[in-house]
């Protein structure tokens, strides 16, 4: 849902500064490239240390390029399948290090080897998640469910959730537990989504090959 209505309405307020980077001689890819670098950056080095604050912080400012990106070469005219496939397999790098930089700090100085598992399986569920869509697509099926928490849903509900739990260090108390909530919100609805997508494909595998079969038979009467 987040990716329906929330990137139309960011895309229409980045189109000027997707325009300016153009005027610059930027390339959408080196926006891609860079963006990944920055929110694996702030990921891998604030959250960790338990700085989520700011590592929010770093990681929002880096995460539009993935709508700049994209504009840029609409407005371009250079839409391409190279860039599409960079922007994609970035996408799953930046989520990587995001709820991985989570579990370095659960398994660390967060000291909860529970929620270093939460935030492990997050890590794993999103990046299946995506497959389970490319490869079903691949396959020449539609995958035609969105699904209870995409992309979308697990960026905004763990980033909001380790903002927030950072003013912790700024004085705010029992903030902290916000995060927890949002790992094992994000968990339990990546493998709703699973669910949903992997029933989507079943069903429409099992009505592509009866088509088939029944298209076979047609031809053979005939």
């Amino acid at each position: 849902m987040l990716n329906k209505y929330a990137r139309a309405f960011f895309t229409r307020v980045l189109t000027p500064f997707a325009a300016f980077l153009l005027r610059r001689g930027v390339t959408p890819d080196a926006v891609t490239l860079i963006g990944t670098a920055g929110v694996v950056a702030g990921a891998l080095v604030f959250f960790p240390r338990g700085e989520f604050f700011w590592g929010t912080i770093v990681i929002t400012l880096f995460v539009f390029s993935d709508l700049v990106d994209g504009n840029m070469a609409r407005q371009a005219g250079i839409s391409s399948r190279w860039g599409a496939f960079l922007d994609s397999t970035l996408d799953r790098v930046a989520d990587s290090a995001i709820f991985g930089g989570f579990a370095l700090w659960y398994a660390g100085k967060g000291d909860d080897n529970i929620l270093c598992a939460v935030a492990i399986f997050c890590l794993a569920s999103g990046q299946v998640v995506s497959y389970t869509k490319a490869r079903g697509e691949a396959i020449g099926l539609p995958v035609a469910v969105n699904g209870l928490i995409e992309r979308a849903e697990r960026l905004v509900i763990s980033l909001v959730a380790a903002g927030l739990a950072g003013l912790a260090a700024f004085g705010v108390p029992g903030i902290e537990i916000l995060l927890p909530i949002a790992l094992w919100i994000v968990a339990v609805g990546s493998a709703v989504t699973l669910g949903q997508r992997v029933v989507t494909v079943r069903r429409e595998s099992a009505e592509a090959d009866a088509a088939a079969r029944d298209s076979g038979h047609e031809a053979g009467a005939a």
